[in-house]
């Protein structure tokens, strides 16, 4: 399905798709991106399923009311390192020494320090010093998780042709949600039928995520850099500051932001939120939740590959974000009744919302690498992408906040999940269009 050649040099500003067969397919390309992907949904929302075990075994039984809060603030440290680290690696070596260069680098630490959080000490071990060491692990994961969205979108967008971009773009976003699926089987399968105790399947999960690591490494000393870098590259046009040519494009720049920071908002209040309401509201076990988590994750999986099939038909990127956030915005509501009803609602509303909700992020790495030059590619999706991830980064810390003074559990989650969506239709409404038949954008 998504074998091609890639761009001719000698045509590529007149018609990127041109397929050249001598040269090698774009498999290997999207794969490598999706691997590391995969990797960050299975480190970042493992965490989400470990964070209850995590905030007791981190820190003091005193200070247990407040433990849970105080791991949730992991995810804004997170963002802020991810925004530091998408831009600098991205300004400095993504627009500069190239795509697979950064993706190289990306993986390597990202593994790297993933595999070490599987070590560190508990509080009864070093006292305070476990949380600290925790949260430095955790900035070093985010500094180089930060480049992978940026240097995956723009490798693999700029080695396929624009009329099946949102096609191969939906199953590279899907390495996300693949990654999520694999780690809820993974510590399901942990804490069920092997019956490791919770206090060390945290452990098993970060040593695990070395895996996919290395997997992605290997593809990604297999391929080679995209011919639109090459380019640029030859021709001598690489950007000295890559960022300040982001900056200049504010006006494509800040609607797309609202859009990315209003639809991760409700992916966060969604996918990320799932497990407790399972766990706290119907008192699911843990490991029939992370099995629920699974399920809902897979059909999430189906639901980014309609919308990436549905690419084929809708070209407009503008136009695919506005159906399919509509048809979502139709569905939640059904779906909140269905919360409120019993266990087995929950599970069936959340896979609606998880379906129509990945349907959207079909076209977000073609819309994304669209919008943004090829000489400050991966800097402007490294940008967009981390900065809108930061409110969503509060999101847990938030909702666990207001319920510790207000027990309205699934109220205040809705109004939240709500509200980014409203942000989002925002954002939606006000972007600009990226397609144009005559003319292929990412060679802009």
């Amino acid at each position: 399905m998504f074998k091609c050649g890639s761009v001719q040099d000698s045509n590529i500003s007149k018609n990127p798709g041109n397929l050249d067969q001598k040269n090698n397919s774009y498999l290997t390309p999207v794969a490598a991106s999706f691997i590391g992907w995969l990797m960050d949904g299975y480190v970042s929302i493992g965490f989400v399923l470990v964070a209850i075990t995590l905030s007791n075994l981190l820190f003091p039984p005193s200070y247990h009311e407040y433990a849970l809060l105080s791991i949730f603030l992991i995810l804004p440290l997170g963002a802020y390192a991810r925004i530091i680290g998408s831009t600098a690696l991205g300004n400095f070596i993504g627009d500069r020494y190239g795509r697979k260069t950064l993706l190289v680098y990306s993986i390597i630490g990202f593994s790297t320090f993933s595999f070490l959080i599987a070590f560190i000490p508990v509080y009864s071990q070093v006292g305070w010093f476990s949380p600290v060491i925790y949260y430095i692990l955790t900035v070093f994961v985010g500094i180089f998780a930060g480049a992978e969205y940026s240097g995956g979108a723009a490798m693999s967008m700029e080695n396929v042709p624009q009329e099946k971009r949102v096609l191969v773009g939906s199953f590279v976003q899907s390495g996300y949600g693949a990654g999520y699926f694999v780690v809820a089987i993974v510590l399901g399968t942990l804490q069920g039928p092997l019956n490791i105790s919770p206090d060390w399947a945290w452990r098993y999960m970060y040593l695990t995520a070395i895996i996919p690591g290395i997997i992605a490494l290997i593809l990604r000393m297999l391929i080679k850099e995209t011919d639109i870098f090459q380019k640029i590259e030859k021709e001598g046009k690489l950007e000295r500051v890559p960022i300040f040519g982001v900056l200049k494009q504010y006006r494509d720049f800040l609607p797309v932001l609202v859009l990315i920071c209003g639809l991760l908002f409700v992916n966060a209040m969604t996918f990320n939120y799932f497990y407790f309401i399972l766990a706290d509201v119907y008192s699911i076990s843990p490991s029939v939740g992370d099995f629920y988590i699974a399920i809902i994750n897979l059909v999430s999986l189906f639901g980014v590959w309609f919308g990436g099939f549905a690419g084929l038909k809708i070209f407009k990127r503008t136009s695919h974000l506005t159906l399919f956030s509509l048809l979502f915005a139709v569905i939640l509501i059904p779906s909140f009744v269905l919360v409120q009803i019993s266990g087995i609602n929950a599970l069936i509303a959340f896979c609606m919302i998880a379906f129509f909700e990945a349907t959207i992020f079909a076209s977000i790495p073609a819309f994304l690498a669209e919008t943004f030059s090829k000489t400050h590619r991966t800097s402007g999706i490294g940008a967009i992408y981390n900065l809108g991830s930061l409110p969503a980064s509060f999101g847990l810390a938030i909702i666990t906040a207001i319920l510790l003074f207000n027990n309205h559990f699934l109220m205040v989650w809705e109004l939240l999940v709500l509200l980014g969506l409203v942000v989002m239709l925002a954002g939606v409404f006000t972007s600009r269009e990226t397609y144009s038949r005559g003319y292929d954008r990412i060679n802009n």
